[in-house]
């Protein structure tokens, strides 16, 4: 067996960092002093649906003050809730835990996997336009905790450390192997993949020791390859693998959409989404009356509306029970299941939640020049699979 290539600190030049100076209210964004681990740990932990391992986890938190955490994201088209609220929430969430957050701009895998039909300067203002988002949403970008980082240009200006990983990933698997991470770009294993989308998984594996992440902290879609670095791990004879910190998918609106998708306008609420159109796709949703298991609407309380404000608050007259303030999800399931709490409510209120949130998205984009180019050009583009 190999023995691990020696570690190089990264470099502080090329390392783009973007400031606010306001976080969303959610209790999550704001900064702790003198935590305890336990508290830390609770806090990462909430973030995940699956945690590789949570004992390591404890390790980490216990032996290293400023974990670094790494999430990435493809340029591929306009930001939906589900990329833009939640990772909103659970990057706060983590700062406020102590972490250091690198978000990796994957505008190379982007091209690689024919978004934007593989055309660099598209992806590249897509790019552009996502941390806009995040600007205008409330990501806590403070204090140099979050770090937006381009592949092409970190990969360009350290190949020498970059490559080497990459083909060593490659030499140590199958191609089976491989081809079973493809998942992590929107794939499955019977499509007719090109080359470079067999290359893709490779690099992203080696994304996590070129970034010397201590968290992975990506979407259940993405656990194939984070489980392929620490098996990697094992390769090379490295005692401390990659935690993972897998979170939740969010539904479609549409019964059976396992996912939101950008190519498909019916199943997502667009970040800019104006009032009107929340409202409308709110209304339209996929919400069976007493079940909670499946309704995309309870799920987007759950997952982005309690961790926003840490309450659910339901206006209606006192005919229909009067007004409501739901803490916890389980007090909430349990009146949607018995029937307390009525679909058209429940809808009324997700809208109205939902848009508060959105409000300084939409506001940033119409009064911002810069923004309302970006997002313009973003609607002009073609969205490719």
């Amino acid at each position: 067996m190999a023995t691990e290539a020696p570690e190089q600190a990264p470099q502080a030049d090329g390392v783009q960092s973007l400031s606010i100076s306001e976080a969303p209210p959610s209790s999550s964004s704001n900064p702790t002093i003198q935590m305890s681990l336990e508290e830390k740990y609770q806090i990462l932990r909430s973030v995940a649906e699956e945690c590789i391992q949570e004992d390591e986890l404890r390790n980490l938190l216990a032996h290293k003050s400023e974990p670094i955490a790494y999430d990435g994201f493809e340029p591929s088209g306009r930001m939906h809730i589900a990329q833009g609220v939640m990772k909103t929430i659970n990057v706060n969430k983590m700062t406020s835990a102590g972490c250091r957050v690198k978000i990796w701009i994957a505008d190379w895998f982007a091209m690689l996997n024919n978004k934007m039909g593989g055309d660099l300067k598209k992806i590249e203002t897509v790019g552009r336009y996502l941390i806009e988002i995040w600007r205008a949403a409330g990501m806590n970008l403070d204090n140099g905790k979050v770090e937006f980082l381009w592949s092409s240009k970190e990969i360009n200006s350290k190949a020498d450390e970059y490559w080497p990983r990459v083909m060593d990933i490659a030499q140590k698997n199958s191609l089976k192997r491989i081809i079973r991470c493809s998942q992590i770009m929107g794939r499955n294993e019977q499509e007719d993949l090109t080359a470079a989308q067999i290359l893709y998984p490779c690099m992203q594996c080696a994304d996590i020791f070129f970034l010397k992440a201590d968290i992975c902290q990506l979407g259940m879609d993405q656990r194939k390859v984070n489980v392929l670095a620490r098996e990697y791990c094992d390769d090379i004879k490295k005692k401390n693998k990659p935690i993972i910190l897998s979170h939740h998918m969010l539904p479609g609106l549409q019964q059976g959409q396992e996912k939101m998708s950008k190519s498909d306008v019916s199943s997502s609420i667009f970040m800019e989404d104006e009032e009107a159109e929340v409202n409308l796709k709110i209304k339209k949703a996929y919400c069976p009356p007493n079940v909670v298991e499946g309704n995309p609407c309870m799920e987007y309380v759950k997952y982005l509306i309690l961790p926003w404000f840490n309450e659910f608050i339901v206006e209606r007259s006192e005919k229909n029970g009067g007004n409501k303030t739901f803490k916890s999800f389980e007090e909430l399931a349990a009146d949607y299941e018995s029937g307390e709490l009525h679909p058209a409510d429940l809808k009324s209120a997700l809208s109205k939640a939902l848009n508060k949130i959105l409000e300084p998205v939409r506001s940033h984009f119409k009064n911002d020049k810069t923004a309302k180019q970006l997002l313009q050009s973003v609607k002009n583009y073609r969205v490719s699979r």
